[in-house]
């Protein structure tokens, strides 16, 4: 452990003189035999080193140094091959309330019975009525590691139901959606980039029509990053050979450029892409270079600006560590990372170097720096109003969807009536939510499409879902404005 510790420490060595580092390690090492031997407790190791030691070095150089012990290195390498453990359920998060809006084929959710529109009352003892929004998917990500005992209500059904589901190790694709907006508008969204990305989106592309299409929505929000390589083989799905797709430099990382090989065969369809404050690292890699060379329109949010290159080293006693090397530049000479907190020493002074606030794009049209990704057309969500709020947050849309979808045969060109809102309007009336009439001639549009996706979500599954959803997403109807056009 003491070895692992001075060996983090030497390779930390930049941070002060040479002459130095002796002195400083044997302060350390003598800091730790005096707790040893005279703290209250027993002293671990383990706590004063891999929780307290080398994280405390680390957090003086950026937020996005990280180091792993055995369990989270173990743990990272699993996250990289795509591959977690889970039941296959897809489920709705409300206050204290899981609903279950889809269970995939063959898997341990599917396998056990349950269903579409089951309530999950409580997991492994936890009654999900008694947590809060943030705890419950903290309970959900613990109990996928283990056999889990859930208590569930179903609707129509007197009675609890019990299962005990067994997670299994499952396959996921980053590519998460891919359909239709309009008659050859295809639209698709990337979760994260890892080795399968690329493959994936090009397989997509090629399913909805290829170079038949007449424009694509990419939809890149929300989606964190994840290994850059996938983010440059999806550049060169949409880029010219030869285009620079980023540069890196750092103290000691020699600089260099990343562009299209010359093998590439671009499609050619036209392209906006969709962004927000979640957007992070190699999804603004892409984006930055899609928008520099005039290729896509860029629609939504600022981007979060995470542009440090992270090599994770692998060390003794099977840890690692993610450590910032260098920084990301778009084409046009963008620093994508945002300025960092003064706290952090060497960041303030070398995370951020642009000295310019304007770059210009291969047009020559404007574009600006100052960290993350600034969007061409900048468009906001749609704002919650009171009335959205209640029956968000009741789960009014999922309880009579429920009902509903038990009651009737649903097909594709399943519509919602007058005649069905009414039904919504007194279901609501039994549930005390009254409206006023102004309030609710307003919202018809807006609580008509809620009720379709969600009964779409739990008829079809949420794929189905979420093209319903797209009707009304701000973003998705600028970009279909733009590409369709």
């Amino acid at each position: 452990m003491i070895r692992l510790a001075a060996a983090l420490l030497f390779a930390a060595a930049t941070i002060a003189a040479a002459d130095d580092l002796d002195s400083q390690m044997k302060r350390v090492i003598d800091a730790y035999a005096l707790a040893a031997q005279n703290f209250a407790d027993p002293v671990s190791s383990e706590q004063i080193f891999y929780q307290g030691a080398i994280p405390g070095l680390l957090r003086k150089l950026d937020p996005h140094s990280v180091f792993f012990d055995a369990g989270q290195f173990q743990q990272l390498k699993k996250m990289e091959a795509s591959t977690q453990k889970g039941f296959g359920s897809v489920v709705s998060i409300l206050p204290g309330r899981v609903i279950v809006l889809q269970t995939l084929p063959g898997t341990p959710s599917a396998k056990s019975g349950l269903a579409p529109g089951d309530e999950i009352l409580a997991i492994n003892g936890y009654i999900i009525a008694r947590l809060d929004m943030e705890q419950l998917p903290e309970l959900l990500g613990q109990a996928r590691q283990q056999v889990c005992q859930i208590e569930v209500r179903r609707p129509g059904r007197a009675g609890i139901l019990h299962f005990v589901l067994t997670p299994e190790e499952m396959q996921s694709s980053s590519v998460e959606r891919a359909f239709f907006l309009a008659a050859g508008i295809a639209y698709i969204r990337v979760t994260s980039f890892d080795e399968k990305t690329s493959a994936d989106l090009k397989a997509a592309i090629e399913k909805l029509g290829a170079d038949r299409l007449v424009g694509l929505v990419l939809d890149l929000r929300n989606n964190p990053g994840g290994v850059v390589t996938a983010a440059l083989e999806s550049a060169s799905l949409f880029l010219q050979p030869g285009q620079k797709i980023f540069t890196i430099r750092g103290l000691h990382v020699p600089e260099k450029s990343e562009s299209v090989p010359a093998t590439a065969k671009p499609y050619g369809f036209r392209l906006a892409v969709l962004m927000n404050g979640k957007s992070a690292s190699a999804s603004e890699i892409l984006t930055g270079a899609l928008q520099d060379h005039d290729r896509a329109a860029v629609i939504g949010e600022p981007s979060y600006g995470k542009g440090l290159v992270q090599n994770v080293f692998p060390l003794a006693e099977r840890t690692g560590l993610a450590l910032t090397v260098a920084l990301y530049y778009t084409p046009s000479g963008r620093s994508i990372q945002k300025p960092l907190d003064a706290a952090f020493e060497l960041g303030a002074t070398t995370a951020h170097p642009n000295t310019e606030s304007e770059f210009r794009t291969d047009s020559g049209r404007k574009v600006t720096g100052g960290g993350g990704i600034q969007p061409d057309f900048v468009v906001y969500p749609a704002p919650m109003n009171r009335l959205r709020a209640v029956l968000d947050g009741t789960a009014a849309f999922v309880d009579f969807a429920a009902g509903y979808v038990k009651q009737n045969k649903i097909d594709r060109d399943f519509e919602v009536t007058p005649e069905l809102l009414d039904q919504f309007h007194t279901f609501l009336s039994g549930r005390r939510i009254q409206p006023g009439v102004s309030e609710w001639l307003a919202e018809r549009e807006w609580v008509s499409n809620r009720l379709k996706t969600e009964i779409f979500n739990l008829a079809f599954g949420v794929e189905k879902g979420d093209e319903v959803e797209a009707q009304r997403d701000p973003a998705i109807l600028k970009a279909l404005e733009l590409v369709g056009g």
